[in-house]
This record gives structure tokens, sequence and C-alpha cells, in this order.
């Protein structure tokens, strides 16, 4: 049904602010979602799965806690957001020793206790989430958190760690496109940004970022032009089929990656939790490096 896929795909942009000159374009969004499924002359809802019903659900409880939160005292709200914060670091511990699963469940309840309007809390929270996600193997769970989480962040969609853990999702569905843009603009936010983890040392771009992008170029054909020009894609004239010879990979190396060591980069969780067990995760693609906050 129509309205089931457009709705998971739009519940996760239900948060957003402003997209340009469209003001409020979250709000709009989730009252479209929630007036047709309370339409009971058309009896949407009994057509929707239960996972949708359940994030429209979900959607449905957050407007409730922000009318609420509104009300509330603010010594109220300090409360809820140092509890957050508190099973956060739960959440992380439990990220640190391995507990993969349980650090995901600590993010949702910690998720439900932050105060709605506390955004960057929020952000933290989903992109968490999200990489717990990607390691649990569920890479459409951690594309429904990353955007939220790229919905939520002032400027909308400049979260770098949640573009970079989005073009990861993407790439374990075999979405190249999509995985090459978020690619993109995580190089394009590791250039603007002043966090350790993420600024480019000696300008170069990371090596892990560039063997996506070239991954991504190859699986989408992308530039296959310029490739065809500069040797590297050469071009069957009788089956009309362009091709990469065995081994030929020169075309799409940059000048980063050739002068790059074998130095591995070690993966930590937004706020300085550390995976410490990495054979016991063996994951279907090439593992990322996950950053420190």
């Amino acid at each position: 049904m129509v309205m089931d896929k457009a709705a998971l795909a739009l519940v996760d942009l239900a948060e957003l602010s402003s997209l340009g000159d469209h003001k409020k374009l979250g709000d709009s969004i989730a009252n479209v979602l929630l007036q047709d499924c309370a339409l009971p002359q058309v009896s949407i809802r009994t057509m929707l799965t239960s996972h949708t019903k359940e994030l429209l659900d979900e959607l449905t409880s957050i407007r409730q806690r922000l009318k609420w939160e509104k009300n509330m005292p603010k010594e109220d709200l300090h409360i809820k957001q140092a509890a957050s914060l508190v099973v956060k670091l739960e959440g992380n511990s439990l990220f640190s020793s391995g507990d993969i699963a349980g650090a995901a469940s600590k993010y949702s309840e910690a998720l439900a206790l932050c105060p709605v309007k506390s955004k960057k809390e929020r952000v933290v929270l989903y992109s968490n989430r999200a990489q717990c996600y990607l390691l649990l193997q569920d890479p459409l769970a951690a594309i429904s958190d990353t955007t939220r989480a790229l919905s939520l962040h002032n400027p909308v969609n400049r979260h770098a760690k949640s573009l970079w853990r989005r073009a990861q999702a993407y790439d374990m569905l075999g979405l190249a496109k999509e995985s090459l843009l978020d690619a993109i603009l995580f190089i394009n936010e590791c250039s603007q940004s002043t966090d350790p983890d993420l600024c480019l040392k000696q300008n170069k771009v990371p090596d892990y970022a560039e063997r996506l992008v070239k991954k991504q170029m190859h699986a989408a054909w992308l530039f296959k032009e310029a490739a065809l020009k500069h040797g590297g894609v050469h071009y069957d004239g009788k089956r009309g089929e362009a091709y990469v010879r065995e081994g030929d990979d020169s075309e799409w190396e940059t000048a980063s990656e050739s002068e790059m060591g074998n130095e591995e980069k070690e993966e930590t969780n937004d706020d300085d939790s550390e995976w410490q067990n990495e054979d016991d995760r063996k994951i279907k693609y090439e593992k990322p490096p996950v950053f420190k906050a």
C-alpha cells in the first residue's frame, strides 16, 4: 500500500524544523501522517503493517510529550535530561563491553527520557543507536535512526557521524548511489570540522572513506566516461560493454591512498566507548571506524 510505504519514509522526517524555504516542514509531515491514519471512514490504519503502526504511535507519543513538556517546570526538565544522560552512559558501558543489543536498548530508554526539545542530545542518542544497529546487521533501522539524527541536527543534514553511518547502511543494502552521496557529504563535513576524530589530517581524505567512495563509484558506474578516457576502464566495441580489467584499479586510486601506510583505525562510539572485541563481530562489509565524540 502506498500509505504504508510513504509513512515508513516520512515518519523519520517528522522532526525537521525547516528545509530551505519550507518552515516547520516536520510539523506538516506529522500532521498529514497522523490525520490521514486517524480517519475512521477510510480505515487506513487497518491496512498498515504492524511496524508502521508502531512508528506512528511513537510519533504520536513524541508530539504528546512535547505538549506536556511545554507546561513542565524547568527543574523537572533538567531532571529528565540528567536521567537520560545516566542511561546513555550505561549504554556506552554496555557497548564497550560488547553487549551491542543491550546498548541499543539503553539508548532507546534514554530517548524516551530525554526532553523532546533537547535536540542536540537526541541527535547523539539516535546516532549511537544507529551504530548499534549496524553491528547488529539491521541496516534499515540504522538508516531510520541516522535520518532522524540528521533531521534534528542544526544545520540539517550536517551531522558527519550520522552521514557516515548511513553511508555504511546503504552499502549493506547495495544502494550504491545513496551510499556514495552520504560518503561524499561526510568527507565535506570532515573538511570543515574541528573535531580531532573527523578533521582531515594533512588535508587528506581518510582512507576508509576513499575506499567506500571508490567502491560505490565502481558499483554505480559514475564517471565512467572519465575512466574510459584515462584508460582505467576498457571498452569492448563488439559487445558494446565497458569493463575493468582484473587487478586494474589505478584509475580509482587517489594520491592520499597511495601514500597511506597500514595504520588501522581504532573503533570507538560517540561518547568515548570502545569496541574491544572485534573478532566476535563479523559484519558483511569492511568494518568501518566508529568515532569518538
